[in-house]
C-alpha cells in the first residue's frame, strides 16, 4: 500500500509538472524557441493572482477566470515585442533575450512583493480529499491532474486538427514556404505563444494553491517543465505529458525511500532517459 499511494501520489504530482510542460511542449518543441523565462513568467502571474485574490476578496476558480486572459495578453506582447524580433534557425538569440527577461522579472517581483514566500488561499480546497478504497487523495491535487489531462487533450486536438495548429506546424517547419501560402508567421508565433503563456495562468493559480511560491522560484520550475518535454519528446503534446508523469512518479518514489532522494530521483531519470533515448519516450519521427 504505501508504493501504491507513492505512485497515486507521484501522478498527481506529474500532473502538476505537465502544467508547466505543455507551455514550454509547444514553444520548445514545435516552434523550436527556447523560454528560459517561462519559469519567471509563471511566478510572476502565481503572485498577480494571490494579490488579485486579496484585491478583490474573490476564490481560486474565479482567479483561475481572470488570470488565463491576463496571461495569454502577456504571451502575445511578448512574442510580438521581443521574441519575433530574435526569431531564427538559430535558437541561441531566443536563450539569450528570455535569460535577460528572467533576471529582469526577478528583480521585479522582488521589488514589488519582496523575498517572502505567499500561497493562495484556497477556501478549503487545498485540505480536502477524497477516499478511493484505502487511499486519500487531495481534492486540489486530483483536479491539477484532470486540468492538465484535458488541457494536453485540448492542445493535442488544436494543433491535429485546426486550421491555426496546421498554419503553426507549417510555419515552424518551413517560415519561407508557409508565407507563400499566405500564413504570417509572425502572427501565427505570437498567437501561439498567447496559447502556451495562457496555460501557464493555469499553472500560475493550482502552484500557487498548491504550494508557496516566491520571486525567486522560477529557475526550479523552468527545469521541470525543460526536463518533462525531454523526456517525452519534442514535438509531442501527449509526451510531455508523459515525461511529467514519469518526472513525478520518480520523485514521489525517491521520497518515499528516502526525503533527501525525492528531487534527486527525478533528475537521475532525466538523465537515465537523456542516456538511453535522447529523442525522448514518444518522439515523432522526422
Amino acid at each position: 500500500m504505501p508504493w501504491l499511494d507513492a505512485l497515486v501520489q507521484g501522478l498527481l504530482l506529474g500532473g502538476m509538472y505537465a502544467q508547466y510542460a505543455l507551455g514550454m511542449a509547444l514553444m520548445f518543441g514545435v516552434m523550436r524557441i527556447v523560454n528560459t523565462a517561462q519559469g519567471d513568467i509563471m511566478i510572476l502571474l502565481s503572485l498577480m493572482g494571490i494579490s488579485l485574490a486579496g484585491a478583490l476578496a474573490i476564490g481560486p476558480y474565479a482567479v483561475v477566470a481572470m488570470m488565463v486572459p491576463v496571461a495569454a495578453v502577456l504571451g502575445w506582447l511578448l512574442q510580438r515585442t521581443v521574441l519575433n524580433r530574435v526569431l531564427g534557425n538559430d535558437p541561441l538569440p531566443s536563450l539569450i533575450a528570455t535569460y535577460g527577461l528572467s533576471i529582469a522579472l526577478q528583480n521585479l517581483m522582488l521589488q514589488v512583493w519582496s523575498a517572502d514566500t505567499r500561497s493562495l488561499p484556497g477556501q478549503g480546497l487545498e485540505s480536502a480529499s477524497v477516499a478511493l478504497g484505502d487511499l486519500f487523495v487531495g481534492v486540489l491535487p486530483l483536479q491539477i491532474f484532470v486540468a492538465a489531462l484535458l488541457m494536453s487533450a485540448g492542445l493535442d486536438l488544436t494543433l491535429r486538427y485546426t486550421a491555426f495548429g496546421r498554419a503553426l506546424r507549417a510555419a515552424s517547419a518551413d517560415p519561407e514556404a508557409a508565407a507563400i501560402t499566405g500564413v504570417n508567421p509572425r502572427r501565427v508565433y505570437a498567437a501561439a505563444t498567447a496559447l502556451a503563456v495562457g496555460m501557464l495562468g493555469v499553472a500560475a493559480v493550482c502552484q500557487s494553491l498548491r504550494a508557496t511560491v516566491a520571486p525567486a522560484d522560477g529557475p526550479a520550475q523552468l527545469i521541470y517543465a525543460f526536463e518533462a518535454v525531454i523526456i517525452g519528446g519534442m514535438g509531442s503534446t501527449w509526451g510531455a505529458f508523459l515525461g511529467a508523469m514519469v518526472l513525478g512518479v520518480a520523485q514521489a518514489v525517491g521520497f518515499r525511500i528516502d526525503a533527501g532522494w525525492g528531487v534527486l530521483s527525478g533528475h537521475l531519470v532525466f538523465l537515465a532517459v537523456l542516456a538511453v533515448r535522447p529523442q525522448g519516450l514518444m518522439s515523432r519521427k522526422g
